[in-house]
């Protein structure tokens, strides 16, 4: 019966086995985006209550120099253990780090219970920088392992399955672990029962690991392609970045990227510091940041159903690529037309829905015909520092929003901000658009070939 669903929603599996793997990956993938939407909405609560919403932007930029060092450690992992067992690595730190901050944040005078706003209040920062960090780096190589041992025609199947997978963890998660839910004080216990959940999914991808025949572990490596002439694969910490200015493809998959998080970023800081205003408490604010991950997963999980999906599969790479270009460009017309907390809720919402449900998985797919070098380097690079460089840039605009506020007063210089965040925001999609179909035109070229991209 599950074999049939599966293939009326994402076609016909070639055996239970490949739906198993599927499967299991789907549940590993669960776990992680359950307990990092469980701690998202905790970032922005714990952060806002210790040191301030006006330091938001600040603290996105931060979070781009925390990545140097964790893609540099990533890259040494990559290069001394095999791939599952850094997922191993880096899950238990998390894990362990989760239940420190836990202890931290329960204390009297360094946590929650003291309410006092303050720059000076590291833990808030590092808390903030730790979730950020947990969101790019672990969720990245769960991707990379995916597509490592993934072959494109059974990617076409089998990450949409994931993908439903992950937007029901972004609904259980923030909807179950959520302080008002077990009626804390406020948020600090739920990380630790995060970091329960941590210790569970490393366990869980050791199982699949254990159990998942070696024929459906190959990806297309092992495949009789031939490598590019006059290519060396990446051997150095620097050779991925190297690549990626060097190699069109790979910039077009980092200007994608980044095209996004740029422009989102500005969406969700307008919606944040709006939402402040109306929920001053911690576990207020996290409560409605909670409701807005839950309702984020409810509209990617109708996405996948409805067979948004579908969309790469029976239209093509192309027409999944510009489709995410075409959506932000018009929330950003209709932010900017009804700049009101409940329209910035559902532009959030779909914005990150649509992202999740079909943008995502489609991108993850444009790495499959590139070398497994190439893939670990130069994907740590894109996904993990890359886009906390985007949002870093998106963070710059945001801080001219106080500048304007200041200037022009409140009501002015928001309006300013947002037609000037405008103009720039549809000049980037523009350039996004064409990005899109130069990727999806080498993509296509490079599977039909069965040949490797870079």
């Amino acid at each position: 019966m599950l074999n049939r669903i599966a293939t009326f929603l994402w076609g016909k599996f070639e055996s239970n086995d490949e739906l198993k793997k599927f499967l299991t990956l789907a549940a590993i993938f669960f776990c992680i985006i359950g307990t990092y939407w469980a701690m998202r909405p905790l970032k922005d609560s714990v952060f806002v209550t210790m040191v301030g919403v006006d330091f938001l932007p600040w603290a996105k930029i931060l979070s781009v120099s925390i990545m140097v060092p964790l893609v540099i450690l990533y890259t040494k992992l990559i290069d001394s253990f095999a791939r599952h067992k850094v997922f191993y690595i880096l899950i238990s730190i998390y894990a362990i780090l989760a239940l420190v901050f836990t202890y931290f944040l329960m204390h009297s005078q360094y946590g929650l219970a003291n309410d006092l706003e303050s720059p000076w209040r590291i833990v808030g920062w590092l808390w903030y920088a730790y979730v950020e960090s947990f969101g790019s780096l672990i969720v990245a190589l769960f991707w990379v392992i995916t597509t490592d041992i993934t072959l494109p025609e059974s990617a076409r199947r089998g990450f949409p399955i994931i993908a439903l997978f992950g937007q029901l963890g972004n609904i259980v998660g923030p909807f179950v672990l959520r302080a008002s839910r077990f009626g804390f004080a406020n948020s600090a216990p739920i990380a630790g029962l995060c970091a329960i959940v941590m210790f569970f999914t490393g366990i869980l991808l050791w199982y699949f690991m254990k159990v998942t025949p070696v024929d459906n572990l190959k990806g297309y490596e092992a495949q009789e392609i031939k490598k590019p002439k006059g290519k060396k694969e990446a051997v150095g910490f620097l050779d991925g970045l190297k690549l990626i200015f060097t190699n069109g493809y790979l910039l077009g998959i980092f200007l994608m990227i980044s095209a996004y998080e740029a422009i989102v970023v500005v969406f969700d800081y307008h919606f944040k510091s709006m939402a402040k205003v109306v929920y001053s408490t911690e576990v207020s604010y996290a409560s409605f940041l909670g409701e807005y991950a839950v309702w984020t997963g409810i509209v990617s999980s109708l996405c996948v159903f409805l067979g948004i999906n579908s969309i790469q599969r029976r239209l093509g790479m192309t027409a999944s690529l510009i489709l995410m270009p075409l959506f932000v460009g018009i929330a950003t017309i209709a932010l900017k037309l009804y700049p009101a907390l409940g329209v910035a809720f559902w532009i959030m919402v779909f914005a990150k829905a649509v992202n999740y449900a079909l943008n995502a998985p489609t991108i993850k797919q444009l790495y499959i015909p590139t070398t497994k070098d190439v893939r670990y380097k130069s994907q740590g690079w894109i996904e993990m520092f890359g886009s906390r460089a985007a949002k870093s840039g998106g963070s710059f605009i945001n801080m001219t929003r106080g500048v304007f506020k200041a200037k022009y007063g409140a009501t002015s210089g928001i309006n300013l901000f947002l037609t000037i965040s405008t103009i720039a925001s549809l000049g980037i999609v523009a350039g996004w658009l064409f990005i899109a179909m130069f990727v999806a035109a080498t993509y296509n070229k490079a599977t039909k070939e069965e040949k490797y991209v870079c």
